[in-house]
């Protein structure tokens, strides 16, 4: 894997992407009064079946907005469009990291969707707090990453 590959620019992807995720969190909002935070609705979904993962409530849309999420890329590849050719690895490290990351939005009541996508649009402090403590840190660890430690 090439770790050191530079992104293409593509403006108008990123700007539709955008309009497509606020779109989704205002009807999110209006369909259902909930927060289209991704760990939320990922943790809706599966109360219906680990045992205190959360309520039954809502499990169905909840359910369905997860596999639109799964299913987007299998539909523009269908539609013609790319997909990445590279598959990531993941180490030990990025696994653990991952899965610090699921502790932290249990803690966080919330992910980076919810507080960054619709807690800011709402003005809400906590997310407020939320989103400059993700930034913070993921500003260090680059930091800390490519500069300190030189890795890519």
């Amino acid at each position: 894997m090439e770790t050191n590959a530079i992104t293409p620019f593509t403006p108008l992807a990123s700007l539709g992407g955008g309009v497509m995720i606020g779109l989704s969190a205002v009807m999110v909002m209006a369909l259902f009064g909930r927060i289209a935070g991704i760990a939320g609705i990922t943790r809706g979904t599966l109360g219906a079946i680990l045992p205190g993962a959360g309520g039954r409530d809502g499990r169905d849309w909840r359910a369905t907005f997860l596999l639109g999420l799964l299913a987007a890329p299998v539909l523009v590849t269908v539609a013609g469009g790319g997909v990445p050719q590279t598959v990531p690895e993941a180490p030990l490290p990025m696994i653990l990291a991952g899965l610090l990351v699921g502790v932290g939005t249990a803690l966080g009541s919330g992910c980076t969707s919810g507080h960054g996508v619709c807690g800011l649009a709402r003005l809400s402090r906590r997310s407020f707090a939320a989103v400059g403590t993700f930034m913070v840190v993921a500003f260090a660890t680059v930091f800390v990453l490519r500069h300190a430690l030189g890795a890519a």
